[in-house]
């Protein structure tokens, strides 16, 4: 076995791969790029390199490099994760010239499956069904044009190279077909650089179910049973689950046997997953699949095949590339229960997925969920920022259930409990579409999220109840009954005639709410908002709401509300410029000092650092002076108490 390897990849993946070599006593290199200098998989290897600035072309996709960083550090092997450089015929050969191992298949393997329309006619002559269309090499219009009314309308153009539905175009009139090509190719050429299409017959109501295979290096070769990810938005995967709903045992045994024949026709060594098309029009039937494409490579959706099965496929992946047979023969790998894989991504769902950036300011996943068991697979901790350079998965949110019916309650019970501030998330289309009747009854397949992708994506609006919590998040309510020393920094301090009462300036959107917390004594509560009272314990808060600066936002089931709280600190300096003081505008602890009397400090120079609202902040120099007076750390201040005192009507 070996002693240790790199893994050229980042983020959840580099720390799942990091997690078995670590159980397994294989010691872990990471690589990382400027933008992942802090990354929790940099954090995990017991050996990190850098290997170049942010942008992929020049850090991840530097094969380059990457050797360089494992013959540095002695690594025996590398582990490519998925995307980036795994399925690239050309660094698998630079690897083996470095005389390293490459955890996965050969190149020759990579080569045989990488281009579609190749792929295909390799299957049919191994006798695995494939999609009816063209595969051939021709690319005049007038040949596609011709293939596609032989196929019979609707048909699929697919760009021959690349995947995640670029390239692809439906077409039902061939009135269109010249325009639709002409897309394709365009979009192919941007995206892979090769324009070259195929033409197929349109499955009207497809389904998309892949096969787990696994082979070694000794001529075995097992499958692992099935995955569904019909699931898809834009051609991209949003829900995995094993095994398929509505599998027969005959169709298991046809499309398993196919995947086994697929992966010894190319004398297949590693992980990879053979993907069908199916059309489910009628039912599974055992004639209606065809072969669409092999992923050579460990598949994000992997965890639902670990979690029915019980096997670790990262582990399975090492042995074989050490040169070890399979762990288990076909009749010692067992189906049992159910699983589901949702994607937490950081998205704008209700305008189109787009994607979303942001520091995760808040962050928590359930450790338990009604009716079955969670799995949480992340690359990132709270804190963490969402970065525009690379795919903005937060997390893979993973259950396993007795039956199908107990492991997707326990899918939409986990998503909301998933809690995410600073970024806005599609938690909340995760969950709507766990609960959707359709993909509840099995009865899905490829198109269902974009014919109610309204209904799922469809927002609601924070009610006067979320804002009131919000509200009584922003009062610090929750910091009393004992849990500060400081009897100024929350609403339950002593109040002689009155109870203590604070109105609170919020935003919600483009909107303003205005809402008066009031104590009530007893750990009680009262929040008045929009003509409404809702009474709350202090505990209410706790979990439900996450301040952040300048924002509190509101959970409730898999939605987050967020807030604008304008921050007391945020003053406009130049109001104060030339003051003789600096007065706290809130009561908190002082937690650091940074300068001293005697000092000549410059506008906007940090001076302390006050923790209020449970949140740390800066309080900076309003303008040039010499500190005569400055709070000394760890005092309990009060709003308006004196922080520094500049020496009068003199700058510097």
């Amino acid at each position: 076995m070996f002693r240790k390897i790199l893994i050229a990849n980042r983020g959840e993946i580099a720390a799942r791969v990091i997690r078995t070599a670590r159980k397994m006593g294989i010691a872990t290199v990471a690589v990382y790029s400027d933008a992942d200098a802090g990354a929790l998989h940099v954090a995990m290897a017991d050996e990190a390199v850098h290997i170049g600035p942010s942008p992929v072309g020049e850090s991840y996709l530097r094969g380059d490099r990457i050797i360089e960083a494992a013959i540095r550090t002695g690594a025996e092997a590398i582990h490519p994760g998925y995307g980036f450089l795994s399925e690239n015929p050309d660094f698998v050969d630079q690897v083996t010239a470095a005389r390293l191992v490459f955890i996965g298949p050969s190149s020759a393997s990579i080569r045989a499956m990488g281009l579609k329309d190749a792929a295909k006619r390799l299957m049919e002559k191994a006798g695995v069904p494939v999609v009816p269309g063209y595969h051939g090499e021709a690319q005049e219009i007038v040949v596609l044009a011709s293939k596609a009314r032989e196929i019979g309308y609707p048909v699929l153009i697919k760009a021959r190279a690349g995947g995640g539905g670029k390239g692809m175009r439906r077409v039902d009139d061939p009135d269109r077909f010249a325009e639709e090509l002409a897309a394709a190719r365009r979009e192919a050429k941007a995206a892979f650089g090769d324009d070259r299409v195929l033409v197929e017959k349109y499955v009207e109501k497809p389904r998309h179910i892949e096969i787990q295979v696994f082979g070694d290096n000794h001529g075995g070769a097992v499958h692992l049973f099935e995955r569904d990810c019909s699931a898809q938005r834009r051609h991209q995967k949003v829900i995995e689950e094993a095994p398929a709903p509505g599998m027969t045992a005959e169709m298991r045994k046809a499309m398993t046997d196919a995947a086994v024949k697929a992966a010894k026709a190319i004398q297949y060594s590693g992980a990879g997953t053979i993907e069908f098309i199916v059309d489910a029009s009628h039912g599974l039937k055992s004639d209606r699949f065809w072969f669409m494409e092999m992923n050579t490579r460990l598949q994000v959706e992997h965890p639902v095949t670990e979690m029915v099965t019980g096997l670790d496929l990262v582990e399975w992946q090492l042995r074989v590339a050490a040169g070890e047979k399979l762990p288990k023969s076909q009749k010692e790998i067992m189906l049992s229960g159910h699983a589901f894989e949702a994607r937490i991504y950081a998205e704008d769902a209700a305008k189109g997925f787009l994607p979303a950036i942001g520091t995760l300011h808040y962050l928590r996943f359930p450790d338990r969920a009604e009716g079955g068991t969670v799995r949480i697979e992340t690359g990132v901790r709270e804190g963490d920022a969402i970065s525009p350079y690379y795919d903005p998965m937060i997390a893979k949110l993973v259950v396993h259930g007795d039956d199908r019916e107990a492991a997707l309650g326990a899918l939409a019970d986990a998503l909301d409990h998933v809690r995410t501030a600073g970024s806005i998330t599609n938690t909340s289309f995760l969950a709507a579409l766990a609960r959707d009747p359709d993909f509840a009854s099995g009865n899905v397949d490829t198109g269902l999220i974009g014919r109610k992708q309204e209904e799922l994506t469809r927002t609601r609006t924070a009610g006067a109840s979320v804002s009131a919590l919000a509200a009584l998040a922003v009062a610090n309510a929750d910091s009393g009954g004992g849990k500060s020393a400081d009897p100024w920094s929350s609403l339950t301090g002593y109040a002689h005639f009155h109870p203590i009462s604070r109105r609170t300036a919020l935003g919600y959107g483009e909107e303003p709410v205005e809402a008066r917390v009031t104590a009530r004594g007893g750990g009680r509560f009262e929040a008045e908002v929009e003509g409404a009272s809702f009474a709350f314990f202090a505990d209410a808060v706790s979990g439900r709401a996450a301040l952040w600066p300048g924002h509190v936002t509101v959970f409730d089931g898999p939605s987050g509300y967020t807030f604008s709280a304008p921050d007391p600190l945020a003053r406009d300096t130049d109001a104060v410029s030339g003051a003789a003081s600096l007065r706290a505008p809130m009561p908190g602890l002082v937690k650091i000092v940074r300068a001293a009397a005697g000092d000549i400090v410059a506008k906007g120079q940090a001076l302390l650092v006050l923790e209020a609202m449970k949140m740390e902040h800066t309080i900076a120099a309003p303008h040039d002076g010499l500190i005569t007076e400055i709070a000394s750390e760890g005092a309990q201040v009060t709003d308006g108490t004196v922080l520094v005192r500049f020496k009068e009507e003199e700058t510097v």
